[in-house]
């Protein structure tokens, strides 16, 4: 049985190794094709006409096994039943960009005058569209066969909690995932009344493996309690080669962490996210931050030297408002606003503070007698927020985030729990500035902070958005 599901695993990443390298050759022809419409004078016409030459041929295996190191680099050829599928497709990106490259160099060592702007495209284009595709209808295929019963990994829970007993429910719920559960490993069968396999205690847990078909064993013990037996295990599953996974939040029982296994010079490292960890999606986060603030304050350029004209006619003073903040991991910043106070209203600050309306460290006056004529009508529209998009701009702010608060305010921070808001970039407008802004107490301004961070997506950023705008108008949100 081992040897036969050996087989099938090995059959499967030929198959999708064949398939690269087919996607390859035609990424390269139909490339070379779009680029021959588009550019016919520049195209060689002997590139991958009816009869191939040797050239052509050695170029074509440069490229496939080029393409084939590039995506084993990244890690396209390990097993991904607990991946997600967009992790996947943000290796596949990766991955047809770094091959694209090393390609199109390769090409214009081999044909001079192939390379150009089109060839380049297309073949990325096509490289990556193909590559999903292939991966979408072969992860259809595997769904379908685990659905069926086929491609099934017998799989051993050692311990029988509630985090061990929902791992497992989740587990039986994606059946796309293709494991079979056998049964749990534990001293006390603990069951609230459902149905448990129970294989043994955990001094027995060798003769489990010994007469029983396991393929993994997930450890769903505390380390601190269990740290012996956790030991013995990893030692038996050694002896007989069977992988061993972790549920990594029963090591250390965090709240609100994530994650992950990170490597230096082969030695692993167990790393804890306390805010958002997907590098790949944080990288879009940041590059749509830079398009948006760079076209934003394009635009907005007039409009910019329209607001200081009236800033200036109104009061004395700087057009901007410029103040130390805190931000991402306490790194402090030059915050931009338009100047919507009299000139040296923060030296006022101390002689208002019994006018404090805000609870918690934060400072707030609805009828702040600071405010200028100018600066209420600013305020009114969010428009004294638009400069921020420079501090987007520079990487200090994000366009939706926790808002920076003064360095004043977080020092009157009274919880350490509080300042896990500066684990993500600060941004212009977040779900505080949607749900109520100003009307809002700290605690549920805070308690909505957390939310953001915890559940954070492209999507949920989104939506954020689009809903700041309508608050905005309505005169309840920040830009």
């Amino acid at each position: 049985m081992p040897h036969i599901m050996s087989f099938r695993r090995n059959l499967l990443f030929a198959l999708y190794r064949l398939s690269d390298i087919i996607i390859v050759f035609c990424s390269l022809t139909l490339a070379v094709g779009i680029s021959d419409y588009l550019n016919k004078s520049s195209i060689p016409t002997n590139f991958f006409s009816v009869r191939i030459t040797v050239k052509d041929f050695i170029f074509i295996i440069f490229a496939a096994v080029i393409w084939h190191y590039t995506f084993l680099s990244i890690g396209l050829y390990k097993t991904r039943r607990f991946g997600r599928r967009y992790e996947e497709y943000m290796d596949i990106l990766k991955a047809t960009s770094m091959g694209t490259f090393f390609i199109s160099f390769l090409a214009s060592l081999f044909y001079t005058g192939l390379i150009n702007s089109c060839f380049v495209f297309a073949f990325w284009i096509s490289g990556t569209t193909f590559t999903v595709t292939t991966r979408m209808l072969m992860r259809l295929i595997l769904h379908i066969m685990r659905a069926k019963g086929r491609n099934l990994r017998n799989m051993v829970v050692v311990g029988t909690n509630e985090k061990a007993r929902r791992f497992v429910k989740k587990i039986r719920e994606r059946k796309d995932t293709g494991y079979n559960i056998i049964g749990f490993v534990d001293n006390e069968c603990v069951t609230n009344g459902e149905a448990v396999a129970l294989l043994s205690d955990l001094n027995h847990f060798e003769d489990v493996l010994n007469r029983q078909v396991i393929d993994e064993v997930v450890i769903a013990l505390p380390a601190r309690s269990f740290y012996t037996d956790i030991r013995k295990i990893l030692f038996l599953c050694g002896e007989q080669g069977i992988k061993v996974r972790f549920i990594a939040d029963m090591l250390f029982d965090l709240p609100h962490a994530k994650s992950t296994i990170e490597y230096l010079d082969g030695a692993p490292m167990l790393t804890f996210y306390m805010g958002p960890s997907d590098a790949g999606l944080l990288w879009v986060k940041r590059v749509s931050d830079i398009i948006i603030s760079v076209i934003a304050l394009i635009l907005l350029a007039p409009f910019f030297a329209i607001v200081g004209i009236l800033i200036k006619l109104d009061s004395r003073g700087p057009i901007f408002f410029v103040q130390k903040r805190i931000g991402y991991n306490k790194r402090r910043f030059s915050f931009y606003k338009f100047r919507t106070m009299m000139k040296d209203a923060e030296k006022k600050q101390k002689d208002i503070e019994y006018l404090n309306e805000a609870h918690g460290p934060v400072f707030k006056i609805k009828d702040d007698p600071r405010v200028t004529k100018i600066g209420k009508i600013l305020r009114k529209t969010s428009i004294d927020e638009l400069p921020q998009l420079i501090n987007v701009l520079n990487g200090d702010m994000s366009i939706v985030g926790p808002r920076p608060l003064p360095i004043r305010d977080y020092e009157l921070f009274e919880e350490s729990w509080q300042k896990r808001r500066l684990s993500v970039r600060p941004g212009i407008t977040c779900l505080w500035q949607v749900s109520g802004r100003n009307e809002l107490p700290f605690e549920k301004w805070i308690e909505l902070d957390m939310e953001y961070i915890d559940n954070w997506s492209l999507l949920l950023d989104l939506k954020i958005i689009f809903k700041t705008i309508p608050a905005v108008f309505r005169g309840t949100g920040a830009m």
